[in-house]
This record gives structure tokens, sequence and C-alpha cells, in this order.
């Protein structure tokens, strides 16, 4: 059959349809057959976003707010009202950002490449020993997704223009001691009030619930009585650490690691300089007229920091009489790094060195020589490493068996054990979120869930839960998603709608009671015949006083009583009970009572939140944004 469509594809009618094709390629490029359908969600002034960017941004999001909220978020993330709105507001979040980035961008908001490296130098999380370890560095950079070093560094250039730009912002705002004054009246007042509890509890004995409303409830609240979904799991897990406990190391094993990771282990010379830099400016000869003069004054026997100080235009080493630290050969420029690695002795001075910043005068101030560790000094640190390797060259071997006879066996995970000498463990029950480790690692959880796992009920993949954890799982009980029957949430629903229709019954007749108080009706007898009447509480502050806290907002909000003027209201308390409150006067603060700093701190704190979102606010009015429909399509961890 290969052959006869060989020959039929030699014929004209086949080699014109190849040359079309071939042409199409060609001119439209093969990458207009992937990329001609347009998938952002969103434009802002001809900039798109990306469906990628946002279902990473989305992601990373949802995975704050479950880990911040736990089981909260899982019932929050079955309202589809909920997950529209929490889908947009990551999309505004991007709009934002995206009109953040215009903006630095045409105001000329720069990072240099000079202030980027020092920052990533001064990084502790990259420092061994308070020293940069660029090993560390790319670990870590790895591991955080930024698999190539300038990846890193575009994202921090970017994230640090921004914070120049919001910095600026809220470092410009300030407030004036009259708002300081008023403010802290306002914190500082309290309020004289009464108000008297009409018990919800009274009122359940005279409600009634029908079969019919508790099967009404039932159905329009499915989701209040489902079973989650949960799963148990055999498991065979393999941990490097507990490998590392049944590893020996030998001295022979120590004096090689020693040998081959000598590098690791020597500390290269190092030199400490001093400078006198002339820039070039406008004129170069001049610039080396001026530097060949300073090098004739410092050959005569002038005090080179002197001369630092008065004349090198590298003015912050120029206070310190030039001096730039210690360095290593290969961190500075080409030129200047040869040229003081070319002396040879303390207090030797170079001639005239030109760089890309000017030309240079470098002084030796120090020496550190090459030292090396002596193996018997760092044997335990040493002992340690060489035990790691081991086991995880052990673990790796016994993670590809586990992994092999696991897929051979796939019907049990008892030769699998038996294979690499580990138990099979059973977990407790779990579900999509809020479990332990390490079943509350995405791959895992996906993998508990999966088909293969439930429907196929054979052994999983292994999973790699990081460097030194790999698991196997294999279904041992599964229970579905399901709501629970009718008969079993009656009385619940039925406690539920007695204390709604008892909530309901104290709120009409803490109205009443109201309409009445307000119209200058005495209401004592009233509230008796509820069993309330009204608790005086003088003084009552906005926070930290002994009413509740429900209780205490709303006499705030409550307008100034005046003559003729009842300020009252009523209050649904957690419990369903209702308050009668009335706020009788107004206690002014302490004028003489000094302004708290934190308070002063707060409302600065305030104020430049509220020109931050203003700014952005301008931002988008400006800005030409068009947005795509987000439905939930993202991809779920």
């Amino acid at each position: 059959m290969l052959e006869q469509i060989r020959e039929k594809s030699q014929g004209g009618i086949a080699k014109s349809i190849l040359g079309l094709v071939i042409l199409t390629f060609a001119v439209a490029g093969i990458g207009s057959y992937s990329n001609s359908v347009d998938t952002s969600v969103a434009e802002v002034n001809g900039q798109k976003i990306t469906k990628n960017a946002f279902d990473k941004a989305y992601q990373n999001q949802r995975g704050r707010m479950e880990q911040q909220f736990g089981q909260m978020f899982e019932t929050l993330s079955a309202d589809s009202a909920y997950m529209a709105n929490f889908r947009n507001g990551v999309l505004d979040n991007l709009i934002n950002e995206t009109l953040i980035d215009q903006s630095t961008s045409d105001l000329a908001i720069r990072i240099s490449d000079e202030r980027l490296k020092t920052v990533i130098r001064e990084m502790s999380e990259f420092q061994v020993d308070g020293v940069f370890d660029n090993n560390r560095y790319l670990a870590i950079i790895n591991q955080a997704g930024f698999f190539q070093s300038s990846d890193f560094r575009d994202y921090l250039r970017v994230e640090m223009t921004r914070r120049q730009l919001s910095q600026g912002l809220v470092g410009s705002e300030f407030n004036l001691p009259y708002q300081e004054e008023l403010f802290n009246s306002l914190q500082n007042q309290k309020r004289d009030i009464r108000f008297a509890t009409i018990s919800a509890e009274q009122f359940k004995a005279s409600s009634e619930v029908s079969d019919e409303e508790i099967n009404s409830y039932y159905l329009a609240n499915q989701t209040r009585f489902e079973n989650k979904e949960q799963v148990k799991v055999d498991y065979l897990i393999l941990d490097v650490n507990e490998i590392a406990k049944g590893i020996e190391v030998s001295d022979a094993d120590l004096e090689t690691y020693y040998q081959d990771n000598i590098d690791n282990y020597r500390q290269d010379e190092q030199r400490r300089v001093s400078h006198i830099l002339i820039e070039f400016g406008d004129d170069e000869s001049a610039a080396k007229a001026s530097i060949q003069a300073i090098l004739q004054r410092i050959n005569k026997g002038e005090d080179f920091a002197l001369l630092a100080k008065e004349l090198s235009t590298d003015t912050f080493s120029g206070e310190n009489g030039g001096d730039l630290d210690w360095i290593e050969s290969g961190v500075m420029e080409p030129a200047f790094d040869e040229s003081a690695f070319a002396l040879t002795g303390v207090g030797s001075v170079s001639e005239i060195v030109k760089s890309e910043f000017g030309f240079h005068i470098i002084k030796l101030t120090d020496l550190k020589a090459e030292q090396t560790k002596a193996l018997v000094d760092i044997r335990d640190e040493l002992k340690d490493k060489v035990s790691n390797e081991k086991a995880q060259d052990r673990y790796f071997e016994l993670q590809q068996e586990m992994a092999q006879i696991s897929f051979e066996f796939p019907d049990s995970l008892d030769d699998a054990a038996q294979a690499v000498n580990i138990s099979v463990q059973t977990s407790d029950w779990l579900s999509r979120n809020g479990n332990t480790l390490p079943f509350n690692n995405p791959q895992v959880v996906d993998a508990v869930f999966s088909a293969l796992v439930l429907n196929d009920n054979v052994n999983s993949d292994v999973i790699e839960v990081n460097d030194s954890l790999a698991i196997v799982i294999r279904l041992n009980e599964h229970q579905p998603a399901e709501v629970k029957p009718l008969a079993e949430v009656n009385e619940q629903i039925k406690t539920v709608l007695l204390a709604d229709k008892a909530t309901a019954k104290a709120l009409n007749t803490a109205e009443d009671l109201l309409s009445q108080f307000t119209a200058g009706t005495d209401i004592t007898a009233a509230l008796s015949a509820v069993n309330s009447s009204f608790v005086v509480k003088p003084a009552v502050g906005r926070f930290g006083s002994d009413v509740q806290q429900s209780v205490a907002k709303e006499a705030f909000v409550l307008p100034h009583p005046s003559e003729g003027n009842i300020s009252a209201s009523t209050v649904t308390l957690a419990n369903g009970d209702l308050v009668l409150l009335e706020v009788q006067a107004i206690v002014a603060a302490d004028s003489t009572e000094a302004v708290n700093p934190n308070i002063t701190n707060q409302q600065v704190s305030q104020l430049a939140q509220s020109a931050y979102s203003s700014y952005i606010g301008a931002l988008r009015v400006g800005a030409k944004i068009t947005r795509s429909a987000i439905n939930e399509t993202v991809t779920a961890y």
C-alpha cells in the first residue's frame, strides 16, 4: 500500500497541490496556522492580555484563597455568581497592572542593569553566609519557574518599576494637623445609649413549619446538604530522609568527594582596591589630561584618598577615599579587572586605565590570598553531603523500580512494596482541598480523583511530590458526592426555618415598637410583654465597649439626637435576637488628648491607598479597554 501511495504522489496533480502548500507556508509562515485564533481575554490600549497570563493569575489567586480560607472557599467556589465575580476581579487586576506598566513607560521610569544586579546580589534569599551564591540563586529561581536568569531579571525589573511608581504616589501623601485632630475627635467620641433586647426564642412556640416548606427549602438549598466526594487510598511513599538513615559513608568516600569538589572549598584571591574616576564628559581629551595630572600628583607622594575625595567623579566611593571594598576576579569591567589584579603589592598604584565609565587610577589597599579549606575542618559537613547524595542516588534507583513494578502489576501495591522494602499505608478520608502532606500536593490530588484510580481501579503513576518525596497510590474506598436524603436533614431544616420565622416575628415586633417609640409613646409595658426592658449604657466607645459590636457600630451610625427628634433604630444580632437601640447623648472627645501616632499613620496610609486607586481610575478613564467573556474554562488544579 505504501508503494501505491508513493507512486500516486509522483503525479502532476499531487505535485501541484504540494507546491501550493509549500508556497503558502513560505508566504504566510507556519505560525499563521496555529496563531490565527485570538485567545486573548482583554486588550488595553492595543496591548493584549493573553489567556495563558489570565490562567496563571487565576490559579495563583485561587491557590492563595484556598490556603487562606480552606473549606470555606470550597463552599464559595460552588457559587457560580461568586466565581464569575472572582474571575472578573482577576482580570481587573491584570488590566490595572497593564495600565501601570504603560504609564511607567510613558513616564520613562527605568531600572538600570546595575541597580538590578545590586538588588539581586543583596537579596538574602540568594546568599550563603551573607555572601551572594550564584548556584543558590539559579536553584531558587528555577524552583519558582524562572528557567532562564534573564526571565527572572525581566520579572524583577517590571516589579521594581511598578513599585517605584507606586512609592512615588504613596510617598507624596500627607495629612494636615486639623485632619488629625478631627479624626482623633471622631475616633474617641463616645455615646450614651440605651437598648432593649427582644429574644427570638420566645416566638418559636407560636411558629409552625409545614412539610411543604421543609421540602421547598431542601430543594432550593441542595448544596448545603451535600456529602462532599471523599476517597481513601492505599499508597507507597519513598522519602530520601528515611533512606539516608541507612546510608554509611567511608573515609574513602569523603576523600573522593573532597577532591572532586575542591573548587567549592577554595576561596579565590580577593583584593580591596580604591580608585579615582574621571568621566569622559563632553571632552575625552580633557578628561585624560585631568587624570594624567592626578597620577603625577600621586607619584609625587600626595595622599590617594584625599585626591579621590576631592577630584573623583565617582562621588559615592570618593567620600570613602575611593574605596570599592573587596572584589574577586571577573567582577569588574574587563579593563579595570585586569589592571586591578596586575598590581603586585599592597599600596601599589596602576597606570591610567580606560573603561566604558571613564579613566581610572587604581590602588591596591589590601589582599587576601587564595585559601582552601582542609578536609579535616569540613569533615562533618562533607559527611552530610555525601550521605545525602548517596541517599538521593538510592532514592532514584528505588523510584524507578517502584514505578516499573507498580505499572507491571497494576492491581496491587504489594509487589512494588516488597521490591523496594517499604510498607503499604492507607490514608484518612481525602477531599479535593484541605488535606495534609503529601495529599495537599496538586499533582497527588489530581491522581487521587483521576479516572485511572477511581474508575479503572489500577495503580497510579509515580508522583514526585518534591525532590525528596515520591508516591504511588491506588483506590481503597470511594464516597461519591451526593445530596443527603430529606429524611436525614428534615430536623435540621425544621430548626433553621423555625429560627427564621422566630427572628421574623421578633423583627416585626421590634419595628412596631420602634414606630411607637419614635412617635413619643411610652413602650415600657409593651417591652415587658415580650420579656424585655431598656438597659442604659453611658459613654460607649466605637471599640472595646462591653456591648455587642453590632450594637456599638449602629450607635455610631445613628444621627445626633435633638429636641423633638428621637435617634433610634433596630439591630438584628447574630443569634436572631432583635435590639431596639436609642442614642441619648453625644459625649465629645477630650480636646486636650494627644493624637495617637498610630492614627496619624493609619490616616496617611488610607490617603495613600486612595491616591493610588484614583491614579489607576484616571488611567482607566482615558484607556481603550476591551474584554472578552471569561467563563469557567481555565484549567483546574
